[in-house]
């Protein structure tokens, strides 16, 4: 397939959101359609809750009544997904699959789908900027592309302290 896959926003009964996304992934992996569907999710975010003055993390739904699919628009894909039970058609002008933009699925997910270039490793010496440390100094332990952050071990009045940062708020240092 020379054509890429692209994010599409498909709308369901409200509560149906995860029998949706089970039976497209059931749907793909039986038709062998993997290269056509890539991925389907159901966007939730972790919250806690406090109930009884009990606290528990709970996930929880951030779009109900929608599924995300990552695939390419055919029309053996676009029919798979439109006769899914549950779901009642594509998000786009006249249930036209309408593919989400890369400042869309960098806000739904967190992540920007373009690469992730860092220009250090594990155990160089960066310089933390951005934050109330900034200036400081500090040997990277490990770096963590997927959520884009980095673990530092950083000299603080005398002692070593581990810290976690984004990747955005540390710079090389040239030694």
């Amino acid at each position: 397939m020379s054509e890429a896959a692209k994010w599409y926003v498909i709308h369901t009964y409200s509560g149906y959101e995860n029998k949706v996304a089970q039976n497209i992934e059931k749907v793909v992996e039986n038709r062998k359609l993997h290269e056509l569907i890539r991925e389907v999710r159901v966007p939730t975010e972790k919250v806690t809750e406090i109930t009884d003055g009990k606290t528990k993390e709970i996930e929880r739904k951030t779009y109900p009544g929608y599924v995300l699919v990552k695939m390419i628009v055919t029309d053996d894909s676009w029919y798979v997904v439109r006769n899914t039970r549950g779901c009642t058609g594509f998000v786009g002008p006249a249930s036209e699959p309408t593919p989400l933009s890369e400042e869309e699925v960098k806000s739904l997910f967190g992540i920007d789908v373009s690469a992730v270039e860092v220009n250090f490793k594990v155990g160089d010496r960066v310089q933390i900027s951005g934050t109330a440390m900034d200036g400081f100094i500090g040997v990277v332990q490990s770096i963590d592309l997927e959520n884009r952050s980095v673990d530092l071990l950083v000299s603080m009045f005398g002692r070593e302290t581990p810290t976690t940062l984004p990747i955005s708020q540390v710079v090389s240092v040239e030694d």
